[in-house]
């Protein structure tokens, strides 16, 4: 375990450097860039589907990054975020694509510019969700705060499985009968013109690069955020409430703020999914997805863009991995086919389990920020002493007032 533990901290301070930062963002760009390609040359379009969902779930893992790990937030119904703006951006979809209809400038099929026609605004339906959340429930903290975002999400998803607003069609899903998706612009010119040989450049790769560009656009305004005034006031809220209080931080504003702009990644994951799919239904917004997006958090690292991807990519990645190496040849001649569908019917508890060994010898995540690693990992034993020694200071205050009264 301890050699485990070193190790962890060996990389993590290796990609804390200069060098190893640059490293780590050039291997993630090959395999971000290259990998998928390979996939679909090799004609497994299974593979190319699990990298666009991986970058899916990045976006949605960045959005609730700023919530728990900037603001200390923790919101336990964040999938509904998702299933606002996937709603949102089908049923408007619907609307913008009779709207576009005639508009010979556009080409021959107008209504395909709808996706992108509604991108720039696909965050205001979860701005404004997560605008509604958060102004009811402001001065609520810790488990009364995650109790309530998790009632959120359940109504969210109760709402539009009885279709309770005439705009979800209930367990069905969109779209409906006589409704229908129109393929995003530019899926065909790419289809037809970097196709060659063997190599079909098809529908889903296509939406990884939109998602890959989609992910770059938020960790580029979400590292802006980070770094000022209103990033500095969320990790002071984060740290102490009542302090940043005293130093002129707006505890309220800074909250909403918070929700707010977490919310809006979720809404743009959630048009994004939509088009993509081409389909959506209450089952893919239920609260098993809350939890694994706060797991991709806290097991990356709270407060890291990095740490964030990186958990967001073992989570979504590594159980399919698992299930597709128990069925692949290589393992033919060990496992049986009963054996390894059920190795398939159990990678959630495989990698469960792993994730339960990673918590216990690096609860600060794997690739921490380096000020939450602070705060979770002191550097010497000289500060967690101090540390405990304020702890049963702050414990024992009480006591001693009463003794003196």
């Amino acid at each position: 375990m301890g050699a485990i533990r070193n190790g962890l901290v060996a990389v993590n301070d290796f990609f804390s450097t200069r060098v190893g930062r640059i490293a780590f963002f050039f291997v993630l760009a090959l395999i971000t860039l290259f990998l998928p390609v390979m996939f679909q040359a090799a004609g497994n379009v299974f593979m190319v589907r699990i990298f666009a969902l991986v970058g899916i779930y990045v976006l949605l893992a960045l959005g609730l990054n700023i919530v728990v790990g900037y603001a200390g937030l923790l919101n336990l119904g964040y999938i509904a975020f998702y299933a606002v703006g996937a709603y949102a951006g089908m049923n408007l979809g619907f609307l913008m694509q009779e709207l576009l209809k005639g508009l010979g400038f556009l080409g021959e099929r107008p209504e395909n510019w709808s996706y992108w026609v509604l991108l720039p605004f696909a965050a205001v339906p979860g701005v404004l969700a997560g605008i509604m959340i958060g102004a009811p429930v402001l001065r609520l903290r810790g488990d009364y705060l995650a109790i309530v975002t998790l009632g959120f999400g359940e109504i969210v998803r109760i709402a539009v499985t009885n279709d309770i607003f005439g705009v979800s069609n209930g367990a069905s899903g969109l779209p409906g009968v006589g409704q229908k998706v129109a393929p995003v612009a530019g899926q065909m010119w790419v289809r037809e013109n970097l196709s060659f040989g063997d190599f079909l450049f098809s529908k889903d790769l296509y939406w990884y690069f939109i998602i890959v560009a989609l992910v770059l656009f938020a960790i580029l305004v979400i590292t802006r955020l980070d770094n000022s005034r209103l990033g500095r006031a969320w990790v002071a809220m984060r740290e102490d409430e009542v302090a940043a209080s005293s130093v002129g931080v707006n505890i309220l504003t800074t909250k909403l703020w918070a929700f707010a702009l977490g919310a809006a990644w979720g809404g743009i994951a959630g048009h994004t999914y939509a088009y993509w799919i081409g389909f959506i239904s209450p089952e893919s917004f239920n609260f098993m997805e809350s939890v694994l997006v706060v797991c991709m958090v806290v097991l990356g690292g709270m407060g890291s863009i990095p740490g964030t991807i990186l958990g967001a990519v073992l989570i979504t990645a590594v159980p399919e991995v698992i299930r597709a190496l128990a069925a692949s040849p290589l393992l033919s001649g060990v496992l049986t086919p009963e054996q390894a569908s059920l190795v398939g019917d159990y990678r959630f508890l495989i990698f469960g389990g792993l994730m339960v060994v990673m918590m216990a010898l690096r609860p600060q995540g794997i690739l921490p920020s380096r000020r939450r690693a602070r705060e979770l990992q002191p550097v010497d034993d000289t500060v967690l002493a101090q540390e405990n020694q304020q702890l049963w200071e702050a414990e024992h205050k009480h006591d001693s007032d009463s003794d003196i009264i």
